[in-house]
């Protein structure tokens, strides 16, 4: 499992690709403008192409949820038949001048490595996105935008119960617990890395949350291959011929097949269905009679952790805290203390590990993580005895709510 590269690398060299590229394809002429197929072969990266267009997508479903009055009734059939026929042909006449575009290509490069540097936040918004329930087929049609390590997420999919709902919260948790026992099935970062080098070079060390940033990948200006800019009406680059795949065809076909009005009024966002009123819950299997139970039927009672960290967890000495602010405990633990993590305070459950530091993050208070760990945590798991890993764990929260 990989969780060592750094996100925000990963954005600085996706703004930094799409200046390039627009730079090499609109030149000189600020006015020209990208049309749907010229953005289906703008790049030889097929993976930034789809995310451009997945971005436009939600473009689209913004617009039509847009045309709505308190004045006509735009739920009839006429209404909804004609709106339909509207929005198909305005997807087939899509025009990005490089103001629009250059964000978009920016964000798409970014969510490429992102796919494969966390897995679990691409999952979240490339793939459920903003809704709260799902079906197999909606998310096996959200996968159509996913090129880069398509396998892993197809196989996750398949793997699902064959539920008529699927709720959020199942769908996250059954991702981490997935993840987790498939994580080197992944497709390695390099090959990614190699394909992006070819239009800007970058290496993987750039990529690492400590590691150095390679100078062939600061200065934009240094002597690089340089493509020469091309006419606004060619890409820069023409895509390889791949076998055609279920993605929406800007020339003859609308910019999705063809979601009917009301289902779009009914709901904004994609795939987005009644919640279900039980879900399946995925556990791990473990001993029936764990390790740490035996230990502590052999050992004398002991106060709570909850005691005796009391004076250790108040705010004032937690604040003397190193390092920087972390956005996520999951980003921010090394692999080494998570293993360390993983046999000191939860026995060598792994699962159970994964599942705490997923929980952690849901979590909007230091207040409310804190209680959780000392309180809920350390009575679970007996924790009385563990005072330094727990510490280091409460020092990582701290980080966190900073």
């Amino acid at each position: 499992m990989n969780d060592k590269y750094s996100l925000a690398k990963c954005a600085q060299y996706g703004r930094r690709l799409a200046t390039r590229l627009c730079d090499q394809h609109f030149g000189s002429q600020s006015a020209a403008a990208l049309d749907g197929p010229a953005v289906l072969k703008f790049t030889p990266i097929r993976q930034l192409n789809l995310l451009v267009v997945r971005q436009l997508l939600g473009q689209w479903q913004d617009e039509t949820a847009r045309l709505r009055s308190p004045y006509f009734d735009f739920e009839a059939a006429p209404v909804q038949a004609a709106l339909t026929q509207f929005m198909n042909v305005l997807s087939r006449h899509i025009s990005l001048g490089r103001g629009a575009f250059e964000p978009l290509l920016a964000q798409a490069a970014a969510d490429t490595l992102t796919i494969v540097a966390d897995p679990a936040a691409s999952f979240q918004r490339l793939i459920l996105g903003s809704a709260e329930t799902f079906t197999l087929p909606g998310l096996r049609a959200n996968l159509r935008y996913i090129d880069v390590d398509k396998a892993f997420y197809e196989g996750f999919v398949d793997s699902l119960p064959a539920s008529s709902e699927l709720s959020r919260d199942f769908l996250t948790h059954r991702f981490e617990l997935y993840h987790a026992a498939n994580y080197k099935a992944h497709q390695p970062m390099q090959r990614v890395v190699d394909e992006l080098s070819a239009l800007l070079p970058l290496t993987t060390a750039d990529l690492l949350e400590d590691g150095p940033v390679s100078t062939t990948t600061v200065p934009v200006t240094q002597a690089v291959p340089v493509i020469e800019p091309r006419p606004a009406t060619v890409p820069v680059a023409v895509a390889p011929e791949v076998a055609p795949v279920s993605v929406p065809s800007f020339v003859a076909t609308p910019l999705v097949e063809a979601p009917s009005v009301a289902a779009v009024s009914a709901s904004p966002t994609l795939a987005a269905e009644p919640m279900a009123p039980t879900q399946p819950v995925l556990t791990a299997e473990v001993a029936s009679v764990p390790l740490h139970e035996k230990l502590k039927a052999s050992q004398p009672s002991a106060s709570l952790l909850a005691d005796t960290l009391r004076a250790s967890a108040a705010p004032s000495q937690l604040a003397e805290r190193t390092g920087p602010k972390v956005e996520t405990l999951r980003e921010a633990i090394s692999i080494n203390q998570r293993f360390s993590f993983i046999n000191e305070l939860f026995s060598g459950e792994n699962m159970d590990y994964h599942a705490t530091i997923q929980h952690l993050d849901s979590l909007g208070t230091a207040d409310q993580a804190r209680a959780y760990v000392t309180g809920d945590l350390s009575q679970r798991y007996d924790w009385n005895r563990k005072e330094e890993h727990v510490n280091k764990l409460l020092k990582l929260i701290e980080r966190k709510f900073a």
